[in-house]
């Protein structure tokens, strides 16, 4: 079955649970939110629902109930691949249901059929000055897909015509854009690659490959099986993380406006582009390219690096890759890729020393009593895969992130518009109504950690 019809045969039953939820528990409190969550970001406050993922303290991110592990060993893959093919997993983003084998080859073949990028695009992209950053041109080129958008388009003859598009039907439109944006991300992001690095070529889309092995090709890398099989999981485990991280909930904020795909996920591309949200990959090589470079470009013994260690967290310096939000155990998305990393590149010095640090920094956090989590998270060994396969443009990375992030974006946008979510408008307040409102409450100091992020 198809992924427009698997959505409609789950429509009736979703629109009817969400409607006796606003009916009938319409006025029910789900949280309190205090004065330090209003000016720390909103942090943890709960705004949002998000059945297309949700991260789990202990066991990770969960894609539609499903963990990392379980999605590497349950999603259908190509044959002589060892990880899943994105059309999978977009298939069960979209459809709550894992796919056969020929159900993910459909979506796979959709992309292929909708791959052809209009020459202007190209042109955008090349209309930049040499030394633009890489998110800049590839947010821009989404944004400059826009004029094709189907749903702007039927949206539009709703205004003028009693039989234009039925609200019902918004979906359907939003899932065709988002398989024509997505069909086309692999050669947008290879020429920005390509035009940056290399030699400015365009490479077509293949249709024996799937999309991951695509972008792989796509890069100069098509003889490179092993750097197809990093493309698929890298692709796989970065599509979605909840719906309120900045490039999930800007993505969501702007299609609440019915704004359509192209510039929602433009938007969240250009919150994804931001040093606190998807920078951190690359921050995280640079600083093991850094120990390196401490220690004569040579690896550091197990006690030489746990000296070093110590004294930088002594010192009050953040280890980047270390430490979430949410999780309270090793990041299955590190987990995964330290695994593929153990089996293909176990002697690679930048790998080696991830697993060094791995081995010794967490007992040093855990000692400080400070860090509620001590653990790696995925941007802990990203950027290493990565280096070693020669992509070691690190202002690249994000835009390979932003690439399997659409994935989710798509699914949350599709999600709301079938079940008629409204626009979103939260209340703003003075800080002389808070003032107003603590006047009579004792104080309540928070105790901060430098393990929140």
């Amino acid at each position: 079955m198809n992924i427009y019809d698997r959505i409609a045969v789950q429509l009736p039953a979703w629109r009817e649970r969400v409607a006796r939820l606003r009916k009938q528990y319409g006025a029910l409190k789900v949280g309190e939110v205090t004065v330090e969550q209003i000016y720390g970001g909103i942090r943890g406050v709960q705004i949002q629902v998000s059945d297309i993922s949700y991260v789990d303290p202990l066991e990770g991110i969960r894609l539609r109930s499903y963990t990392i592990p379980e999605l590497v060993d349950y999603l259908p893959r190509v044959r002589g691949a060892e990880f899943p093919m994105a059309g999978a997993l977009f298939y069960l983003l979209m459809c709550d249901t894992l796919p056969t084998e020929e159900e993910a080859l459909e979506v796979e073949r959709e992309w292929c059929r909708r791959s052809e990028i209009p020459a202007h695009i190209y042109d955008t992209i090349r209309s930049f000055p040499k030394d633009t950053h890489p998110m800049t041109m590839f947010s821009a080129a989404i944004l400059a897909l826009q004029p094709y958008s189907q749903f702007a388009a039927r949206y539009a003859e709703r205004m003028y015509a009693d039989d234009g598009l039925p609200k019902s039907d918004y979906w359907i439109y939003n899932l065709e854009d988002s398989m024509n944006l997505l069909a086309k991300l692999p050669g947008i992001a290879s020429y920005i690659y390509n035009l940056k690095y290399r030699n400015a070529e365009i490479i077509p889309y293949r249709p024996d490959l799937d999309w991951g092995a695509n972008f792989a090709t796509m890069i100069g890398k098509g003889d490179d099986l092993r750097y197809h099989d990093l493309a698929r999981l890298f692709f796989v485990i970065h599509s979605d993380h909840e719906g309120g991280n900045v490039s999930a909930h800007t993505a969501h904020l702007v299609s609440s406006a019915l704004s359509d795909v192209y510039y929602s996920c433009a938007a969240g591309m250009n919150g994804l582009a931001g040093p606190l949200h998807g920078l951190a990959n690359q921050e995280c090589l640079r600083w093991l390219l850094s120990v390196f470079e401490h220690f004569g470009s040579k690896l550091p013994s197990r006690e030489e690096l746990r000296a070093y260690l110590t004294q930088q967290v002594s010192a009050g310096k953040v280890i980047p890759g270390y430490g979430h939000a949410v999780l309270r155990t090793t990041d299955p998305r590190f987990s995964v890729q330290f695994e593929f990393a153990k089996k293909y590149l176990p002697e690679d010095p930048i790998f080696q020393l991830v697993r060094l640090v791995y081995e010794s920094l967490p007992s040093i956090l855990a000692q400080t009593g400070k860090v509620k989590n001590p653990w790696p998270n995925v941007d802990a060994i990203n950027g290493a895969l990565q280096y070693h396969y020669g992509v070691k443009q690190f202002d690249f990375y994000t835009v390979m992130f932003g690439v399997s992030r659409i994935l989710g974006l798509c699914a949350h946008i599709v999600w709301a518009r079938a079940l008629g979510k409204p626009i979103e408008r939260p209340k703003s307040l003075t800080t002389p109504m808070l003032e107003e409102l603590t006047a009579k409450a004792q104080p309540v100091p928070v105790v901060r950690s430098s393990g929140d992020d």
